[in-house]
Formats: C-alpha cells, sequence, structure tokens
C-alpha cells in the first residue's frame, strides 16, 4: 500500500471543551452525570413561622369614626388587581368597625423614608376599649394623625382623610366585606375611586407612575425594607426602562 501507515501518524493534543486540559484519550469530565449548581429540594428545613410576612407594601388605610374624625391604621395585607385592592385587617380594631359601618376609606401609600411614622402607628389603637387581644401591646389613641406626626388633608370624594405626606393616596369605597372562617379577620375587596400621586413620582406627560421614581415601604417578616435597583420590566410594561444593564 501506498501512503502512510494510520497508525504511525503523530497523534495531536487538543484543548478538551469539558475540562480546558490537553489529552489524548476521551475526557472522564464529559461522561459525568449532570449536577446542578442549586441546592436540592431536600435541603430545605420544615419549619413553623409565627407568622408569614414574607414582603410586601406598607399601607396606611384612613376610614371615618362615628363622630366623623378620621381614624388611621397601618397595615400590610393588601394587594391590587385591576382598580380593585384587596385588604386583609382584624375584625375587632377600629378600622373594621368603621369600614362595616361607614364603607368610605383612603389607602396611602408611604415611601420607606417613612417608616418611623409608621412605626408610631404600630402600637396604637383607636379602638376604646383596647381589645383584649390587644391589651398589654397597644394603647388608645384617638389622634392618630397628630401622633404619628402626619398631616391630614381633605379628600375629594370620600369621607376619610388624606396623607399629606404620602406620594400616593387612594380613595375607595368598600365593597364587600368576608369574614375568615374562624372570624378572626375581614377581607375587604375596596374600588379605587381616584389616586393622587406626587408629581415626582409620575411619568412627565403621562398616567404612569414612574417605577424608578416610586419607592414603597416593605414589611418584611416584621422588619422595615426599601427597594433594590431595578433588575428588569414586564413585558407588558408601559413605562420606559433605565439604568438597567442590556436594556
Amino acid at each position: 500500500m501506498s501512503g502512510t501507515d494510520s497508525r504511525s501518524r503523530p497523534r495531536i493534543r487538543s484543548t478538551c471543551s469539558w475540562c480546558a486540559d490537553r489529552h489524548l484519550s476521551p475526557c472522564t469530565e464529559a461522561f459525568r452525570p449532570y449536577r446542578p449548581a442549586v441546592r436540592q429540594t431536600n435541603d430545605h428545613l420544615t419549619i413553623q413561622p409565627k407568622i408569614l410576612y414574607y414582603g410586601t407594601p406598607v399601607v396606611l388605610i384612613s376610614t371615618e369614626n362615628e363622630d366623623g374624625t378620621s381614624n388611621l391604621a397601618p397595615m400590610s395585607s393588601a394587594w391590587a388587581l385591576g382598580h380593585v385592592v384587596v385588604l386583609g385587617l382584624g375584625a375587632e380594631g377600629q378600622t373594621a368597625h368603621n369600614l362595616r359601618e361607614r364603607p368610605d376609606l383612603v389607602i396611602n401609600l408611604p415611601t420607606a423614608e417613612q417608616w418611623p411614622a409608621v412605626e408610631r402607628l404600630a402600637p396604637l389603637t383607636g379602638r376604646d376599649p383596647v381589645p383584649d387581644h390587644k391589651r398589654g401591646a397597644f394603647r388608645y389613641e384617638p389622634a392618630k394623625f397628630a401622633a404619628a406626626g402626619l398631616r391630614p388633608e381633605p379628600a375629594e370624594l370620600v369621607r376619610p382623610q388624606r396623607v399629606a405626606e404620602c406620594p400616593l393616596q387612594l380613595e375607595a369605597r368598600a365593597v364587600r366585606i368576608t369574614p375568615d372562617l374562624r372570624h378572626d379577620f375581614l377581607i375587604v375587596e375596596a374600588h379605587v375611586l381616584r389616586v393622587h400621586a406626587d408629581p415626582a413620582v409620575v411619568v412627565p406627560g403621562t398616567q404612569h407612575v414612574d417605577p424608578t421614581a416610586w419607592r414603597p415601604l416593605i414589611y418584611n417578616f416584621r422588619h422595615y425594607f426599601g427597594l433594590g435597583p431595578q433588575l428588569g420590566q414586564s413585558f407588558r410594561s408601559e413605562t420606559p426602562v433605565v439604568g438597567v444593564a442590556g436594556s
């Protein structure tokens, strides 16, 4: 036979795409089973936390007392779907009492920097006498705005007052109030009638809240937090992307 025997040709070492080494034989790394870099679910602990406040915005709820004054209460069990805000609140508090009799309310949204005012409200109740489950930790306070160092301002469509310092204020009316199975708390569906926004948190020339300017206060397992930097946006977003790498 003519030509060079292939068995006598020099074998050339090449860089392995699996391990970046240079060798002749097949790389054993190519045949290892895939091992994901994340922790497996069997590494999780089974726990029984006392509370499940896993990180939701804080709102201040204004409602009307029997004498026409406004009660103000902080809460973190709130979420929105369309123009309906769903609230979860204790069945024995002043807010629940007011909404059963007078369904108007204002949902005031504080910023992260306003957490001290929220915490000043936290141990107060507008209910007199103080409900049994709150005794020892709460005290009766009829003048909630003054106690928190916040200024009331009139609403336009409802009777309870707005919190002047809150950049977003939602005038609303409770359209359905449903007790839970044990009657410990109420689920309130509130239809938003009017939205007031500080110009600083609105995209100029639009009806959109600027997500890069609006910094809600987050209640995370009984600790207060703000937001971190923007990571991306939903495909349904109608506001511009600002400061996101790769956008």
